[in-house]
């Protein structure tokens, strides 16, 4: 299933090392995965490979990464994927700032909504100079 690259909504797969003594990894952190904010839905491909789909204003695939190497899962480290994962981690995180989001910052959409409205024109705005409003 392929992903809008200008959604919100991705669906990433996930790849674990062979070598580890869980042979079912992908299952179990499809059972982890499914609790987190953000995760919309897993699904388990195989013993080794795992689909996410997921909101990045909430959750980002370097994040789920994290979380899941704190558990104890291994990622399968070949030379393409880490380039893959290296090249989605960089397009989510400029996707994010571009929608307002910081690193760190799950509620972005409040930060939004807030730019639009001090972009917008209306009549809550004081025109004096900004160091003439301290003064008084």
């Amino acid at each position: 299933m392929k992903s809008d690259p200008d959604s919100p909504i991705k669906v990433r797969e996930i790849v674990f090392c062979p070598l580890h003594p869980d042979k079912n990894q992908a299952g179990t952190a499809a059972q982890l995965l499914r609790d987190c904010e953000g995760v919309q839905s897993v699904e388990r491909l195989s013993e080794t490979r795992l689909q996410v789909c997921y909101d990045i204003r909430h959750a980002t695939l370097e994040a789920i990464e994290e979380l899941l190497t704190e558990f104890g899962f291994h990622l399968d480290n070949a030379l393409m994927l880490r380039m893959r994962r290296a090249l989605v981690h960089y397009m989510e995180q400029t996707q994010r700032i571009n929608m307002g989001c910081g690193k760190g910052d799950h509620n972005c959409t409040v930060k939004v909504f807030i730019n639009r409205y001090q972009q917008r024109k209306h009549g809550c705005r004081d025109q004096r100079p900004q160091h003439w409003r301290r003064y008084l």
